[in-house]
C-alpha cells in the first residue's frame, strides 16, 4: 500500500473514493461539510434519509455525480466532541475493512482531521496509516493460489490546513514503519513451525541485515553456545533434530559508535511441544506461535531500520524447538545456565524461561541501557488478561512507568503484575539453586522471578504476550503485537 499526505480536505485530483465522517444525528463533520459544498449538498441530502446512523463504525457508500470522486464513505463517528482514541480506531478500521470491499484503486480519508479528546493530529495520521495495513495484510505464504481479495493500492491521508506539515509527515512515516514492522512479525508468527525453525529465523535476520545497511546480523551455532555455558538454552532443543541458534541483530543509529545500546531480548521457540512435559494434543497447533517474542524483536528493529533513529538497539533471539525426542531434557534433569546457577527442570513445558535466561546473562557484554524481554511465556497471563493486554513485570520501576503510558498512548496496552521478593521463594529447589517452575499459583509472576535471577547487572523489564501475540478462533493468526508499543518505546528514547 502506498501513503501520502495531502493539504486539506479535498483532493486536488479525481480520486476513486473519498472517506469522510459523520457524527451522530446526522450532522456532518467539518471535512465532510467541505466536500458537501463542492457536492452541491449531496451529503446533507443522504444523511437527511436516515441511511447512516453516527453510530461508531457504522458505514454507506453514495455515489455523487461529481468529476471529483467516483464514490463517497461515509463512516459514523459517534457523538460530536466525544471522540476518543480507543473508537477512533474503530472508526478507521470498519472505513478501511468497507473500502477493502469495493472497487476502488485509490481513496482519500479525511478521518485524520477529526478532532480527538485525547490525542493530536499526528497520532491519528500513525493509527490510520497501521489501521488500514493492518487491515490489509492477508497470509498466503504457504497458500496453493495467491490472494488478491481488493483493488486498493494507495491512500491519501488529508490534513488540517493549520497542522503541523512536517510533524504529519513524520507521524506519515512513523505508521508505515511500525506497519511494516508489525506485518513482518505477522508473516513469521503465521508461518507452521516446519517452515520457520531456529535456523529460518536466523537467516530471516541475516536477510534483513543484507536488507539495511545499518543492520548487522550474528548467529551463534549451538558448539559456540556450548562454549559460552549455555546450558540451560541448549537442554531445550536437546530432543530436536533442528539446532538452536542465538541471533543478534545490531542497528548503530547513535552518532556516537560506543553509545550504549538498548536491548529486546526475544524468545523463539519455534514449536513448542511441552517436550517430556507434553502438552494436550487440543489445540496444539497454535504453538506454532510461541516464537512471537523473536518475531516482534525482527519486526521491531525493522521498523528502528525503516525510521533511521539515533540510537543504538540490539535484538537477541534464543531460537530453539522443544521436542520430546530420545535427547530430551527431563523432569528432574538440572542444567547449568551461562550465569553458572543451576537450573532444576521440573517441568520441561516451562522451557521459554530457560532459553531467556542465557539470552539475558549474554547481553550483559553489551552494557545496555535498558533490557526488555518479549516472550510468549505463561497460560497464567492468559487467564489473567485475555487477548487484550500484556503482562509487564520489571525490577526498574521508571522503565515500567513508561512502558505502562506508552501502551495506553499507542492503544498497545499493558499492565504491571507485582515483582516483590516475597514470590522468589516459590522457586526454592532441593537439588539446584533455583526450580524452573513456582507451583501452581502466580505462575506469570513467578515465570518472570526465575527471569529475574540473570537481570541483576541492568534495568530491566519482561512482557509476557503469551495472551496478546496472537488470536484464536475464525480470526486465527498473530497480532504483531508489542510491536507498536517496543517502537514508540525507542523513538522516545536518546543515545
Amino acid at each position: 500500500m502506498k501513503y501520502s499526505l495531502q493539504s486539506g480536505s479535498i483532493p486536488s485530483k479525481a480520486t476513486d473514493c473519498i472517506v469522510a465522517g459523520v457524527w451522530t444525528k446526522g450532522k456532518l463533520t467539518a471535512p465532510a461539510v467541505a466536500l458537501d459544498a463542492m457536492l452541491e449538498g449531496e451529503l446533507t441530502r443522504i444523511v437527511a434519509t436516515g441511511d447512516v446512523s453516527g453510530k461508531v463504525g457504522d458505514t454507506l457508500f453514495c455515489h455523487p455525480k461529481s468529476d471529483l470522486c467516483k464514490r463517497v464513505l461515509l463512516v459514523g463517528c459517534g457523538d460530536e466532541g466525544t471522540l476518543d482514541a480507543r473508537n477512533y480506531r474503530k472508526v478507521a478500521g470498519a472505513a478501511i475493512k468497507a473500502l477493502l470491499k469495493a472497487t476502488a484503486k485509490d481513496a482519500a480519508f479525511t478521518l485524520a482531521e477529526l478532532p480527538l479528546k485525547d490525542r493530536d493530529a499526528a497520532w491519528a495520521v500513525t493509527q490510520l496509516v497501521q489501521a488500514c495495513d493492518s487491515n490489509v495484510y492477508q497470509y498466503d505464504h504457504t497458500k496453493s493460489k495467491k490472494k488478491h481479495a481488493h483493488h486498493l493500492k494507495s491512500i491519501a491521508v488529508s490534513s488540517a490546513v493549520d497542522a503541523n506539515r512536517k510533524a504529519l509527515g513524520e507521524a506519515l512515516k512513523a505508521g508505515e514503519s511500525i506497519a511494516k514492522g508489525v506485518s513482518a512479525a505477522k508473516e513469521l508468527g503465521n508461518l507452521p513451525g516446519n517452515v520457520c525453525t531456529p535456523t529460518y529465523l536466523a537467516d530471516t535476520a541475516v536477510k534483513l541485515a543484507g536488507h539495511y545497511k545499518s543492520l548487522s546480523t550474528k548467529v551463534l551455532t549451538e558448539k559456540q553456545m556450548e562454549k559460552l555455558g549455555m546450558g540451560s538454552l541448549l537442554s531445550v532443543s536437546h530432543g530436536s533434530k533442528e539446532e538452536a541458534k542465538l541471533i543478534v541483530i545490531e542497528y548503530k543509529g547513535a552518532s556516537k559508535a560506543d553509545s550504549k545500546p538498548y536491548v529486546l531480548v526475544g524468545k523463539g521457540v519455534t514449536f513448542d511441544t511441552g517436550g517430556i512435559s507434553l502438552k494436550p494434543g487440543l489445540g496444539m497447533d497454535e504453538m506454532k506461535f510461541d516464537m512471537c517474542g523473536a518475531a516482534s524483536v525482527i519486526g521491531t528493529m525493522t521498523a528502528v531500520a525503516e525510521l533511521g533513529l539515533p540510537i543504538n538497539v540490539i535484538g537477541v533471539i534464543a531460537a530453539a524447538e522443544n521436542m520430546p525426542g530420545n535427547g530430551a531434557t527431563k523432569p528432574g534433569d538440572i542444567v547449568t545456565s551461562m550465569s553458572g546457577l543451576t537450573i532444576e527442570i521440573l517441568n520441561t513445558d516451562a522451557e521459554g524461561r530457560l532459553v531467556l535466561c542465557d539470552a539475558l546473562t549474554y547481553v550483559e557484554r553489551f552494557k545496555p541501557k535498558t533490557v526488555i524481554d518479549i516472550a510468549t511465556l505463561t497460560g497464567a497471563a492468559v487467564a489473567t488478561f485475555a487477548d487484550q493486554t500484556s503482562a509487564l513485570l520489571s525490577t526498574h520501576q521508571p522503565l515500567a512507568d513508561e512502558l505502562l503510558e506508552i501502551g495506553q498512548h499507542t492503544l498497545d496496552f499493558a499492565w504491571q503484575l507485582p515483582l516483590w521478593e516475597e514470590y522468589q521463594s516459590l522457586l526454592d529447589s532441593n537439588f539446584a539453586d533455583i526450580a524452573n517452575i513456582g507451583g501452581p499459583k502466580a505462575g506469570t509472576i513467578t515465570a518472570a522471578c526465575f527471569l529475574s535471577r540473570f537481570t541483576k547487572k541492568y534495568h530491566w523489564a519482561h512482557l509476557d504476550i503469551a495472551g496478546t501475540a496472537w488470536l484464536s478462533g475464525a480470526q486465527k493468526g498473530a497480532t504483531g503485537r508489542p510491536v507498536p508499543l517496543l517502537v514508540e518505546y525507542l523513538r522516545r528514547q536518546k543515545a
